[in-house]
């Protein structure tokens, strides 16, 4: 039979860990099927008291009409799936398909989410245009995985904000599971290659299945311009939101 040694320091921290557990802030995460980014991201970076619960919405390809299907057809299930497991906030994690319904149409979308998720809904889309107006007048200059229709879509919505974009390129990938692909030092290349510091003041990299948050550091080492990305800016804002009824620690990785 095997003994049981009772440690005070053990009984310290378990007690700690099961106070700070007790009554963790459940935060939802809609993401695309084959994204395989967003979920690492927010795992590895909501602090003590949050957890991470995903629900996933069909889509293979990032193109404009596979985004409009996976709206109609898939997202407000995966809400509505969150919400029997009581999220105290959902963020729809997905720049781009938000991006193809305009501002105001994001609007209505993000309501309808939040009467099947039962919840606040946070939209990346929405999050990254609120994270880079804390920039004021500042010139953006934006990098995304994206084929140019797409990229039209997060100008103009991003523009409908009030942000100031100067420039936006990107890498014309069209399967999501290769977007999720890229290295992050592939995302630094690409970022060296096509955007001057001297033309812009702030970086933003579109995309949740991108490994922005991973390159964010470095690129901002680099460039000597504050980095924002999608995984970023909707964690921020998520946290926003969950402070309003939680007791939630954050660290300096989560200001935008």
């Amino acid at each position: 039979m095997a003994l049981r040694i009772a440690s005070p320091i053990v009984g310290e921290v378990a007690g700690a860990a099961r106070e700070a557990s007790a009554f963790p802030r459940r935060l939802g995460l809609i993401v695309p099927s084959s994204n395989t980014v967003a979920e690492p991201d927010f795992t590895r970076s909501v602090p003590g008291g949050v957890t991470v619960h995903t629900a996933r919405a069909y889509l293979e390809e990032t193109t404009a009409s596979a985004e409009r299907a996976m709206l109609e057809s898939f997202v407000p299930r995966a809400a509505a799936d969150l919400a029997t497991a009581n999220m105290h906030a959902i963020v729809f994690s997905c720049t781009s398909a938000a991006a193809l319904l305009g501002k105001a149409g994001e609007e209505r979308f993000v309501e309808g989410l939040e009467e099947s998720g039962g919840a606040p809904v946070i939209s990346t889309n929405e999050a990254v245009g609120r994270v880079l107006g804390r920039y004021g007048d500042a010139r953006v200059a934006v990098v995304t995985p994206y084929i140019e229709e797409l990229n039209v879509a997060i100008a103009g919505t991003l523009t409908e904000r009030g942000v100031s974009v100067r420039s936006i390129v990107g890498m014309s990938l069209v399967d999501n599971i290769s977007i999720g692909r890229v290295r992050p030092d592939e995302i630094v290349a690409f970022v060296k290659q096509h955007a001057d510091p001297r033309e812009f003041d702030v970086l933003f990299v579109s995309c949740t299945n991108l490994r922005g948050m991973e390159s964010r550091e470095t690129l901002e080492d680099r460039l000597e311009r504050p980095v924002v990305t999608s995984n970023s800016a909707a964690l921020t804002i998520a946290l926003e939101v969950l402070e309003g009824s939680t007791d939630v620690r954050r660290s300096a990785d989560h200001v935008p």
